[in-house]
């Protein structure tokens, strides 16, 4: 081997290293290929932030609607969120006539979202009353905004649960680990990028500014959807329509998915730990305003510690998973590493350098969500029958968007219910030691399946 030879394999070994995912590229799916498929989650993460945080703040602070009617709208798309698994299951076993099964569910998301963004901004205009708008009656814009929310929330859990499936279709599966965290980094670049964008457009904010704004996300979104799915997925040459005498019934296949190996187990897993560790999402910078009288700019540097600390998760995940780790015990790691962060949020008050303490508490938050977040969705992919990839991400995708919306809500309620009868400090703490408690509580139901995989780790080797 020449001197030019040697130093392109070492220059390609430490790219490997080095460059973050890599490792999830494979022969039939590459790197530029699976980066394009990703698009999709920029979609989603675009979503999330227009739906729960800038149009939020926009309707409440620059078209003064009412902060309970704000929190019905958007808490629209979690009505949806138990359907995924339904979602996931129909696209496993349909056949359009032109040979797909995932791309028409997909481009249907694709569709939704797209009409939602594009009646938002003319339906919160008429909500809020502005203009001219002040003729038409409020119930027309009430109906209009949630019909716009609830359209965008059921395309964005359809593109995504059906979209991480057929990435698990694509993906050899021992590089699914690495694409699933590749994915869902995607999403969080989509989340970051996009909440800095939105924030500068709408800094003089005007009612055109906001149509101009919501309407771009709309045509945004139908881009990068569409070039995420260009020719992904293979058309099939057994044309036949879904529904055929063959194909199983939700119900059937549903009592065969929670037939499986601690079924019920790892649904309850995802639940307790999505609970726990979404509870403070709505409550650590009002914490660190109220309580540690900490400055706008300290409070806003919490929600990026918090996205750190995911990120570097959910790579540390993909990094250990593609090894052989045990993704439950990754899970496991990741409670653990939250049991300190929640204890941390809760002794900040009384520590010297408050403002310290409560980062490294918030990082060690984020880095057990990615830890957890991912953990669980790989062995849920792992376990999933190969005719089941749809219906076990959706199952997944339904406990965990519907516990994080609960949690949303509890998060807000305990914390006023304990204030009221107490002190607002103590509100604050009851629920951070409810999510440490629930933290402990998963790493308890986790046991049996520690255990279970042992049992095959041990098998395996026998044979």
């Amino acid at each position: 081997m020449n001197s030019s030879s040697r130093l392109r394999h070492t220059w390609i070994q430490w790219g490997m290293r080095l460059m973050p995912f890599a490792d999830a590229a494979s022969a039939d799916l590459p790197l530029s290929r699976l980066f394009r498929l990703s698009l999709f989650q920029i979609s989603v993460g675009m979503a999330v932030v227009l739906l729960v945080g800038t149009l939020n703040r926009v309707m409440i602070v620059e078209l003064k609607v009412p902060t309970t009617l704000v929190a019905l709208m958007v808490g629209m798309p979690l009505l949806f969120a138990p359907l995924r698994a339904l979602i996931g299951f129909r696209s496993d076993h349909h056949r359009s006539e032109l040979g797909w099964r995932r791309v028409p569910y997909i481009w249907m998301g694709t569709l939704m979202q797209f009409g939602g963004f594009a009646i938002m901004p003319f339906a919160l205009l008429v909500l809020a009353g502005w203009g001219e708008s002040q003729q038409a009656p409020l119930w027309v814009g009430q109906l209009a905004t949630a019909g716009a929310f609830l359209l965008v929330g059921v395309g964005m859990h359809t593109t995504q649960t059906v979209g991480l499936a057929l990435a698990t279709d694509l993906a050899p599966p021992e590089k699914q680990p690495s694409v699933v965290g590749f994915m869902y980094v995607m999403m969080m670049v989509g989340m970051i990028g996009c909440a800095l964008l939105f924030g500068d457009l709408l800094t003089d904010f005007s009612p055109a500014r906001l149509v101009q704004v919501v309407q771009a996300a709309a045509l945004l979104t139908l881009v990068l959807n569409v070039t995420a799915l260009w020719k992904q997925e293979a058309r099939s040459r057994q044309r036949r329509p879904g529904g055929a005498a063959s194909d199983p019934s939700f119900r059937e296949s549903w009592r065969t998915f929670m037939q499986g190996d601690h079924a019920l187990r790892r649904l309850i897993v995802v639940g307790f730990g999505t609970l726990a560790f979404s509870m403070e999402d709505v409550l650590l910078e009002p914490y660190g305003g109220e309580i540690l009288q900490l400055s706008v700019a300290n409070t806003t540097m919490l929600t990026a510690t918090l996205a750190f600390g995911s990120l570097l998760g959910f790579v540390g995940a993909s990094h250990l998973l593609s090894r052989g780790a045990d993704p439950y015990r990754m899970a496991a790691w990741g409670c653990w590493a939250g049991l300190p962060g929640f204890a941390l949020l809760i002794g900040a008050a009384g520590l010297g350098d408050a403002w310290l303490v409560f980062s490294a508490g918030t990082f060690l938050i984020g880095l057990g969500t990615g830890l957890f977040g991912h953990g669980t969705l790989t062995a849920t992919m792992n376990r999933a029958p190969a005719d089941q990839a749809g219906l076990a991400m959706g199952a997944w995708g339904a406990v965990q968007a519907t516990s994080a919306g609960l949690a949303l809500v509890l998060g807000g309620v305990l914390r006023d219910a304990m204030a009221a009868i107490s002190t607002a400090s103590t509100g604050y703490w009851f629920v951070y030691s409810i999510e440490f408690l629930l933290l402990v509580c998963t790493l308890w139901a986790m046991r049996p399946l520690w255990a279970a995989r042992r049992v095959l780790t041990s098998a395996g080797r026998s044979t």
